[in-house]
C-alpha cells in the first residue's frame, strides 16, 4: 500500500538507523572505518556493506555498528583524555626486551 503514495518509500529509508562501516583488509591486522550507511536492520547493512564497501575484493571482514552506539572521544579534547597515560611510563615497552620472532608488536 506504501507503494501507491508517492514518497512514502523514501520516508521509511529516512527512518532507517545510520550504521557505521569497519573492514579489515587483506593485508590489515585491524578494521578501519571505511563510511556510513543506512539500512533497516544489522543483517541489511552488512550485505550493503559488502556490496558498497568490498566490490573489489578488499576485505576479508566486515563490522557494522549502529551509529547511536559508537562513543568516542573528541580530537579537541585530547591533550587533557589522553594526559594521564604520560604519567605513568611503565605501561611504554621501552623497558622491555622484544625477540625479533615476536610478530606484529
Amino acid at each position: 500500500m506504501s507503494q501507491d503514495v508517492p514518497g512514502a518509500g523514501e520516508r521509511s529509508r529516512r527512518s532507517w538507523p545510520l550504521y557505521e562501516v569497519f573492514v579489515r583488509g587483506k593485508r590489515g591486522l585491524n578494521h578501519v572505518h571505511v563510511g556510513s550507511l543506512h539500512a533497516a536492520d544489522a543483517e541489511m547493512a552488512l550485505h550493503h556493506a559488502r556490496d558498497v564497501y568490498t566490490r573489489r575484493n578488499e576485505g576479508v571482514s566486515i563490522w557494522v555498528v549502529k551509529a547511536e552506539d559508537v562513543t568516542a572521544s573528541s580530537p579537541a579534547e585530547r591533550d587533557p583524555f589522553f594526559a594521564p597515560s604520560a604519567d605513568k611510563i611503565y605501561r611504554h615497552p621501552t623497558f622491555y626486551a622484544i625477540d625479533e620472532d615476536v610478530p606484529h608488536l
